[in-house]
């Protein structure tokens, strides 16, 4: 139901919420006052619990197909030089997550983790040209048996301040399964061969281990 990585903050704001609102209840006269107050704590609460949900997704895993690693709005689709790691042209999908998205991160391919490194950075907005460079962000990359080395990069935001990663070189991982999680808002980006065919576009809706956003053309 809710993500590990928000149980301290929901356990916080659910002390904080009940405390202003049974406090508001004995203490404010102003029943104007009284009132927004417990209908502020209420909000805070459940806006709260909805950035940490967690909601199942039944995966099952096809070397065949690219999933989207979250939920969110598609803002790039585009042939760029990846510099940190390939060295060279890749396709790269850019998922943007609101604060009322999903903030869970999945693994988008199954494989073995070759690489993965943390990078401290700024705060630029997620949708910044420059966020993938310049702001905190995880690079991890996956080998396929299918697409050789997938790589995405989780990237904060300028609301997120934490970058949880799980993915340790070495590992193997499934598709679909838990890969992370970016606190209040963020984006991924995903780099994949220039030869996949690319099943989503610009603006479109993404959903994390649901969404189809690339497929092999290998026979």
């Amino acid at each position: 139901m809710f993500h590990k990585e928000g149980y301290y903050i929901i356990s916080i704001s659910f002390i904080i919420s009940v405390f202003a609102f049974i406090s508001a209840e004995y203490f404010i006269v102003i029943s104007e006052l009284k009132y927004f107050i417990q209908f502020f704590s209420v909000i805070f609460l459940i806006l709260i619990l909805q950035f940490f949900r967690n909601p199942k997704r039944n995966v099952l895993p096809n070397n065949k197909l690219i999933l989207s690693p979250v939920d969110g709005k598609v803002v790039v689709n585009e042939s760029v030089f990846e510099k940190e790691y390939f060295k060279d042209y890749r396709r790269q999908i850019s998922i943007f997550m609101s604060p009322l998205n999903v903030h869970v991160t999945r693994y988008p391919v199954s494989g073995k983790v070759t690489f993965s490194k943390y990078h401290p950075g700024k705060y630029l907005v997620a949708w910044h040209p420059k966020s993938s460079e310049k702001n905190e962000r995880t690079t991890i990359v996956i080998d396929t048996p299918e697409y050789g080395e997938i790589l995405y990069r989780q990237i904060a935001g300028a609301l997120a301040r934490r970058i949880v990663n799980y993915a340790k070189e070495g590992d193997t991982v499934i598709q679909g399964q838990d890969a992370g999680f970016i606190k209040f808002g963020s984006r991924v980006d995903v780099f994949i061969p220039l030869d996949s065919t690319v099943k989503i576009n610009i603006n479109e809706i993404a959903i994390g281990a649901e969404t189809i956003i690339a497929s092999s053309n290998k026979s």
